[in-house]
Order: C-alpha cells, then sequence, then structure tokens
C-alpha cells in the first residue's frame, strides 16, 4: 500500500492556510460577506483552494478559462487573478441573487473587465460555445448530480494539455462508503452520483487524474 494523505484536524488545517499565499483585502472581505450568509456559505471553497486555482490558472498559461457554478464569486476571483494578459473567464450561474454579491466583489478585486458571466442552465451555455479546443482551464463546483454533463461538454473544448479542477469530489468521504450507507436527503443523490463521476473520469482514457484531498476534495484533470 502507498503512504497515506495526512488527516487534517482543526490546528494542522490553520497551519495549512497560515502558510499559503494570504487572501487580499478584497478576498478576504468576500468570504466574511459570504459568512454572513449563513448556512450557504458553505458553498464558498477555502482559502488554500482559492490559491490553487490561481497557481493552476497561471501554470497553464490560461486566456480562456470557464467556470461552473459561481456563487458569490471567490472562486472566479482566484481564476480570475491567474489569467494570461488579455484572458478572459466565463462564469456559468442560474443565482441572480448570489452573483450580484459576486459582480461587486469583481470590481473591488479589479477583475471584474475579465469575467464573462452567464445567467442560464450551464449545460445550454456550455453547449453554445464554439465546438474548437479553445479552453485552457476550467473549473466544475455545480450542481453535483450534473458532473458529467459539464464534463462532457466542456472536454472536448479544451485544449490538449488543458485542466479541469473539479470540487467536492469526495462529499465529507461518503463517496468511499457502502452505497447501502447512503441516508437521508443525499440518498441515492450527490453521493452517488458522484461516485459515477468519479468512476468514469478515472476510466476514461482520454485524461489523466489525480484527487487531491483538498478541502472536500478537487480532481485535477489533465487532456491528453
Amino acid at each position: 500500500m502507498t503512504r497515506v494523505s495526512i488527516h487534517l484536524d482543526d490546528t494542522l488545517q490553520r497551519y495549512v492556510v497560515d502558510h499559503t499565499t494570504a487572501l487580499d483585502a478584497a478576498q478576504s472581505a468576500l468570504v466574511t460577506r459570504t459568512a454572513a450568509l449563513g448556512d450557504p456559505s458553505g458553498m464558498q471553497i477555502g482559502a488554500e483552494q482559492a490559491q490553487l486555482l490561481t497557481l493552476l490558472t497561471r501554470l497553464t498559461g490560461a486566456r480562456q478559462a470557464v467556470e461552473v457554478g459561481t456563487f458569490t464569486g471567490f472562486s472566479a476571483i482566484a481564476i480570475a487573478r491567474g489569467l494570461a494578459p488579455g484572458g478572459k473567464l466565463l462564469c456559468c450561474d442560474i443565482s441572480e441573487e448570489w452573483t450580484t454579491i459576486a459582480r461587486q466583489a469583481w470590481q473591488e478585486a479589479g477583475v471584474s473587465d475579465r469575467i464573462d458571466l452567464r445567467l442560464a442552465p450551464a449545460a445550454e451555455t456550455l453547449n453554445a460555445l464554439p465546438q474548437e479546443e479553445h479552453i485552457d482551464f476550467a473549473f466544475i463546483d455545480a450542481d453535483k448530480e450534473s458532473y458529467w454533463t459539464y464534463y462532457s461538454a466542456i472536454l472536448p473544448r479544451l485544449r490538449p494539455g488543458g485542466v479541469i479542477a473539479v470540487d467536492n469530489v469526495l462529499w465529507s468521504g461518503r463517496v468511499a462508503e457502502s452505497a447501502n450507507d447512503d441516508t437521508g436527503a443525499d440518498a441515492g443523490g450527490n453521493t452517488q452520483a458522484l461516485r459515477e463521476f468519479n468512476d468514469k473520469v478515472v476510466r476514461d482514457e482520454r485524461v489523466d487524474v489525480v484527487m487531491l484531498p483538498v478541502g472536500d476534495g478537487v480532481s485535477l484533470i489533465y487532456k491528453r
């Protein structure tokens, strides 16, 4: 058996964040504003995930990026900050309420000119994009039952060497539990959808994938 990934308790998680490039004032302000929303704030990615997105965007030299699931705009700031000069980020979401907060945050962060927000079902927006391989980087963090739909629309449009990052692939560990353990409101829903998505991606011969135990699990998918 290969060496296992380390478990992060609260103290070690704090250490990780403290030794990751700090958020700037605009990002920190958005984190605070989103936290005030209460339960919905759980949809926001963590600080270390945001910096990971910025680095991945830079490392891929991305000029054309896509985000599926924008919420209040925190991850979009991270991606927009990493874009090459002249780069653009297409954000797909359906919530006017949450993305109103996002638009204001993008203005405050100085990245609004790099972001194109489309309020419509993401599958419709993605399927209307040009068919050629033009996307450099994509981030999927939306309704879990549609992950494979979004992935299937993005991958043919992703250039070879491009990367798709997918959030919540561990789903608090439930994906590794027996299917018989699925109970409550999530029974047969998100957990099973994520299991199926993860299984399909690892068998997809068009890509290489590594699943990272960061946040709630992030899969990095590289197009061959």
